[in-house]
């Protein structure tokens, strides 16, 4: 860059000043009046009271939210041979040609009950097929923010702390300081030709060819990613959590063999599912059973979330088909109401910022930090909830500055400036 200067791109430095100049105008304009109208020391700010409002809408939704009632319905049925019973879960009428059917109250599940006195279980068709996982795409920050705070249950600013400290770099016995990760503030999934090649000879060499993957998956997403730095990777894959633990506080190692192993499956080839599907027929209605096995492991050999462990449900009826005999063992019947929307967390929240394209990677954390400094919010077990103070604030922001907490206007503001 020094050899060969090029011209200064003024539409960057004019885009970087205007959003200065339109922090300043929001913050340092309406705070006073916050001071005056409510107490010292408040503030709202371009992300922030975006950020206030989404939480307090939220709040807003659950409060009016009435439950509705609904029931399942499961039958255990018996096989020949088969110790444990096989549950099939209620469909809906035979011939009917929608999704799933809903039990509204009880008559309508005694009306079945009833219709279903003495009838004969038929295996109507068994389908046997696969489904293919594909492997996770590496950490941007406000992926790593969200996962860390799902498995680990830091909060954003102690992941972007820990974040930190493993990128400006740690003591590691025999080697001197190592910055173990790559940079902490970015949005893409880049990663560069160098990290990738020696990734898939790590993955060849200590896991086989057949975990390497053959297609890796690209950026999803609009045009709001500035694609200045590569996703977070480890900055040698060499370096296992197991080489470096030993150098590492407990939760550095923690959030490292996070980054790891995603940045090891990122580059895997997908989980391959084994599924079979029955329809078992009683009477005029339909029973439904389903069943997954995993028969290559590919990329959950290193990581896996909490979804990929839901997946799985071991029942692989080996030997049904459409002779089998069932016999009815017990009826399962269960009632449950609809739940509200979740409360926000801090995961959920930066998720939700960064689809609406509020605010960049290295905001999301401090603009919780804020909001939980200055009262507005508060965290219990993860949720966060507004506070009365919360809610005057917003009512104010929403009556006087409309434009301002309107989301809409913060993600417009940020792809014009882009």
């Amino acid at each position: 860059s020094f050899k060969t200067p090029r011209e200064l791109d003024m539409n960057l430095v004019n885009a970087q000043q205007t959003r200065r100049m339109l922090d300043r105008m929001v913050g340092y304009r309406i705070s006073p009046l916050l001071w005056a109208k409510v107490k010292r020391g408040l503030s709202a700010g371009r992300v922030q009271s975006v950020a206030l409002r989404m939480i307090c809408d939220r709040e807003d939704e659950i409060n009016a939210f009435i439950p509705e009632e609904y029931w399942n319905l499961e039958a255990d049925l018996l096989l020949k041979g088969n110790k444990k019973p096989l549950v099939a879960k209620y469909y809906g009428n035979r011939d009917s040609k929608g999704g799933k059917a809903v039990i509204r109250n009880k008559e309508e599940l005694d009306q079945i009950l009833s219709q279903l006195e003495g009838c004969k279980y038929e295996v109507e068709e068994v389908k046997r097929g696969e489904r293919v996982k594909k492997a996770p795409i590496p950490f941007t920050t406000s992926t790593l923010q969200q996962e860390a705070s799902k498995v680990l249950n830091f909060s954003t600013q102690k992941t972007m702390r820990l974040a930190q400290q493993l990128y400006e770099g740690v003591e590691v016995k025999g080697k001197g300081t190592l910055g173990l990760i790559t940079y902490l503030r970015t949005d893409s999934v880049r990663i560069s030709d160098e990290a990738d090649a020696d990734a898939r000879a790590y993955i060849a060499q200590n896991y086989g060819e057949e975990f390497v993957a053959t297609q890796t998956v690209t950026q999803k997403g609009g045009a709001k990613i500035q694609d200045a730095h590569e996703a977070i990777r480890p900055s040698d894959i060499a370096r296992t959590p197991a080489v470096v633990k030993e150098s590492l506080s407990r939760d550095q190692f923690r959030l490292y063999q996070l980054i790891w192993k995603r940045f090891a499956a990122s580059r895997m080839a997908s989980a391959i599912y084994e599924t079979t599907n029955v329809k078992i027929g009683a009477g005029k209605y339909r029973f439904g059973v389903a069943a997954s096995k995993v028969s290559f492991e590919g990329f959950m050999s290193v990581y896996t979330s909490e979804d990929d462990e839901k997946d799985t449900n071991n029942v692989l009826l080996k030997g049904i088909d459409e002779d089998t005999k069932l016999t009815l063992d017990t009826f399962d019947e269960k009632q449950h109401f609809t739940q509200p929307p979740a409360h926000y967390t801090e995961a959920s929240l930066v998720k939700t910022l960064e689809e609406l394209g509020i605010g960049r990677p290295s905001t999301y954390s401090p603009t919780i930090t804020t909001l939980l400094g200055r009262r507005y919010i508060v965290k219990e077990a993860k949720n966060l909830y507004v506070t009365e103070l919360g809610e005057v604030v917003n009512q104010i922001m929403k009556e006087s500055f409309p434009s301002i907490v309107d989301e809409h206007f913060t993600a417009n503001m940020e792809s014009l400036l882009d």
